[in-house]
Order: structure tokens, then C-alpha cells, then sequence
């Protein structure tokens, strides 16, 4: 085990440095730059934006730009903020608690929901219930989030007043819950869709072997059957999938968070990206590569962990 994970650890350095090379050169080809807003300015004369550009560094060839970020990373140094003239890691610092208490809400009501549907649409498969699940999870997968999130908005803000639309409260727990809803459900509800059908398939595969039927014969209660026997091993492949989009959850909440106005990393992603704040924007992207393979790792030990037949050697 513990020299399949050094393999893994250094392997993924070559990786890390990959994903880093494409985004800053994706990033360059960018229309527009940092420099664009101050160029509106009608008393900002040309030779200014040429003084700010070269103490910036933007004047330099990108490759020469990508090895000085690129050094200073490898320091702990991710650079100074275009926009908020601070380190860019005290500003994703004080932005990742707020999308890890929304992912954090969003991956609880997603694991319950998907974990109950699936059950119940495996024990009672093509019934009613079952149907109806599949027919509400094809339209999870189908829907686009930032259209779910602004139909809650409209139906639960707006029309009935019943929760606020955007923001994070005043600082209560009730303030704070009820602005938590609409975001965290309009996160989980994409992911209850395909969870469920997942849960599912596996919960249909392990209910037919004949370990289940032989607990079934000895006179073992149907409860106890599903949630002692077939759940555990049913659970494994799952435990796995949840493991793998975790990561997704934490680096993929840019359009939630900016439809509900949810102080996190997805919005400051997009206002970075509209500002073209290069050094927050690369920040951004290392550290959600980073947490990305770093739990595709922990996916594969958690894997191993849970079926006693995997070994890694």
C-alpha cells in the first residue's frame, strides 16, 4: 500500500505541472487581459499602461511569465491579486470555508435522497415508485442547473417568499439555513439524479446473488436482508463514485454560487475570470487540480479499504 501511493504521489507531479501549462497558456489566448479596465479609462495615457505592464511582468514573453509563476509557486507564492491588490492566497483562503459549507450541505442532501431512491426503486423495481424515480432522475441529468436554480428562485423567493434568493444571512443560524436551502439543494439535485440510478443498478446486481437468496431461505427478515447484506456490498462501487465527485463538487460550483450570490470560490472564479484577475484564476485552477487528483487518489485506497480482495502492490 505504501508504495502504491508513493507511485501515485509522484506520478501525479508531471500531471499537476501539465494541467498548470495548458491553463496558463489558455489563459493568454484570452481576449482581452488585465489590462483591458484600465484602458477604459479616459485619463490613463499610453505610456502609463505601459509602466503598469511592465511591473506586472505582462510585457514578457508567456513563457518567461509561466516560469516566474511558476518558481514563485514552488515557494508558496501564488502572486498578488490584479484587482484586490492582496496575496491570492488570503483571498481563496477566506472564500473556500463558505463553498465547503455549501458543498458540505449539498453532498448530505444528495447522498440521503439518492441513497433511499435507489434502495426503494431496487426493492420495489418497476413499480410506481420506481418509474416515478426514473423519470425525475432523466430530468436531473437533463436540466441545467443555473435554469433549476432560477426556477427555485422564482418559485420559493419571489412568488411564495418563503426563503431569501441570494447571499449568506446576516450571521444567525436561521438567517444562515435559510439561505443556505436554495443553493445547496439546487448543488445536490443534478447529483441525486445520477447517484440514484447508481445506487440502484448496484443495489439490483447484489440482490440477486445467491448469498441473498440463501439469507432469504434461512428465514432472515427482508429488512435485515437490505440494509445488512445487500446494502454493504452494494454501497462499495458508490462509496467510490461519491469519493470521485466530491472534487467536482468543491471546483464546479461557480454557476450555483454566482446565481445565488454564495461568497465562494465558484463566484470568485467568474468574477476573476471577468476581470481577468490572471493570478486568483491560476490559484483557482491549481488548487481545484489539486483537490481533483488528490481524491481520485483517496478513491482508490478507500476502494481497496472497503473490498478485501483489491490489493495494491
Amino acid at each position: 500500500m505504501g508504495t502504491y501511493l508513493v507511485r501515485r504521489l509522484l506520478g501525479l507531479i508531471p500531471l499537476l505541472l501539465g494541467i498548470s501549462l495548458v491553463s496558463f497558456i489558455f489563459m493568454q489566448l484570452m481576449p482581452g487581459g488585465p489590462l483591458t479596465l484600465l484602458a477604459r479609462n479616459s485619463r490613463m495615457t499610453p505610456q502609463q499602461l505601459h509602466a503598469i505592464a511592465h511591473n506586472l511582468g505582462l510585457d514578457q514573453p508567456w513563457y518567461i511569465q509561466y516560469w516566474k509563476w511558476l518558481w514563485a509557486l514552488l515557494h508558496g507564492n501564488l502572486g498578488i491579486s490584479y484587482i484586490q491588490y492582496r496575496p491570492v492566497v488570503n483571498v481563496i483562503a477566506e472564500r473556500v470555508p463558505n463553498t465547503v459549507q455549501l458543498v458540505v450541505a449539498g453532498l448530505a442532501i444528495a447522498f440521503v435522497i439518492a441513497l433511499l431512491a435507489g434502495i426503494l426503486s431496487a426493492v420495489w423495481q418497476y413499480s410506481v415508485f420506481d418509474h416515478m424515480v426514473n423519470a425525475i432522475s432523466f430530468f436531473g441529468l437533463a436540466m441545467p442547473v443555473f435554469w433549476f436554480g432560477l426556477m427555485l428562485q422564482l418559485l420559493f423567493a419571489v412568488e411564495l417568499g418563503w426563503l431569501p434568493s441570494a447571499d449568506m444571512g446576516s450571521g444567525s443560524v436561521g438567517s444562515y439555513l435559510a439561505h443556505l436551502a436554495l443553493p445547496a439543494f439546487t448543488l445536490a439535485f443534478g447529483t441525486v439524479a445520477g447517484w440514484s440510478r447508481y445506487v440502484r443498478s448496484s443495489m439490483l446486481e447484489v440482490i440477486h446473488q445467491d448469498y441473498i437468496q440463501t439469507a432469504k431461505a434461512k428465514g432472515v427478515k427482508k429488512p435485515a436482508v437490505i440494509f445488512r447484506h445487500a446494502l454493504k456490498n452494494a454501497l462499495i462501487p458508490f462509496v467510490t463514485v461519491v469519493m470521485l465527485d466530491t472534487p467536482l463538487y468543491l471546483t464546479g460550483a461557480v454557476v450555483t454560487e454566482t446565481i445565488f450570490d454564495w461568497p465562494g470560490m465558484g463566484r470568485l472564479f467568474f468574477d476573476s475570470l471577468n476581470s481577468r484577475d490572471y493570478p486568483v484564476l491560476m490559484g483557482l485552477l491549481v488548487f481545484g487540480a489539486v483537490i481533483i487528483v488528490v481524491f481520485q487518489v483517496l478513491a482508490d485506497l478507500v476502494y481497496g479499504f472497503l473490498d478485501p480482495r483489491i490489493r495494491y502492490s
